[in-house]
């Protein structure tokens, strides 16, 4: 499969470069990079400030920055970045005083795609690594894809995440805090997405989906807070799109 993504096998992470899921791994390990530069295995890291508390946070991996300035809240890096293989940690700290919040370790493979979410409030911080499942999509389906992250803090009751298209729910979960759902394929156009508790956390929103690409909808924010800057809310992103 041909997933939309594009970046260099490149020697040094710190020029890891911006992508916009329009880079393009080759499964039979061709250079991208001109001449005879020598290979070098790469995997691909998303990573997202979805903590309401900390205006800006960064992100290191193996002790090298994966952003360059901090990330605000529900900001994420737009795209993901190449970085290298191997058992590694990944740590995420304020930017403007430069304390740690969490960290966390992870096995990351040649040519697969990671998503990072630091989650929490209230000193109470995780970090939350997945492996994004992008080649098991296809665009053959005539369908677009979506996950949800929880990252709603103190969300205990397991408020029940539904994602709908046409009167279909997709997801209809009780989902603690933070879950990370996988990828579904679901009929492309408006869809219907809900996150409720019956207590402190109701909200949705209608996103339109277009056919073949991937989308990750973020359920964020305080339950009961009075900043409405930081209240419960459905935010989305685009991971990028299939062509197989």
């Amino acid at each position: 499969m041909k997933t939309q993504l594009r970046f260099k096998r490149l020697n040094l992470i710190t020029v890891s470069g911006f992508l916009l899921l329009t880079f393009l791994f080759s499964a039979c390990k061709k250079s991208l990079d001109a001449g005879s530069q020598p290979q070098i295995p790469v995997a691909g890291l998303m990573a997202f400030n979805l903590v309401p508390d900390r205006s800006a946070v960064a992100f290191t991996i193996g002790g090298n920055n994966l952003t360059n300035s901090g990330l605000s809240y529900t900001e994420y890096t737009g795209g993901y970045h190449g970085i290298y293989v191997g058992n590694r940690d990944v740590i995420s700290y304020d930017a403007l005083s430069g304390t740690q919040l969490a960290t966390a370790s992870h096995l990351f493979e040649d040519s697969a795609y990671y998503s990072a979410f630091v989650v929490g409030a209230n000193g109470d911080y995780k970090n939350v690594i997945v492996k994004d499942s992008l080649n098991n999509l296809a665009s053959t389906t005539g369908e677009a894809f979506v996950r949800y992250v929880n990252a709603i803090p103190d969300s205990t009751k397991q408020p029940l995440v539904t994602i709908s298209s046409n009167g279909t729910d997709v997801f209809k979960d009780n989902a603690s805090f933070p879950t990370v759902s996988n990828f579904k394929g679901i009929t492309p156009g408006n869809i219907s997405v809900t996150v409720n508790d019956e207590a402190a956390i109701n909200a949705s929103r209608t996103i339109t989906l277009e056919q073949g690409k991937i989308y990750t909808v973020l359920l964020v924010g305080v339950p009961q807070t009075t900043d409405s800057t930081k209240a419960v809310q459905i935010k989305f992103i685009q991971n990028g799109s299939v062509s197989r």
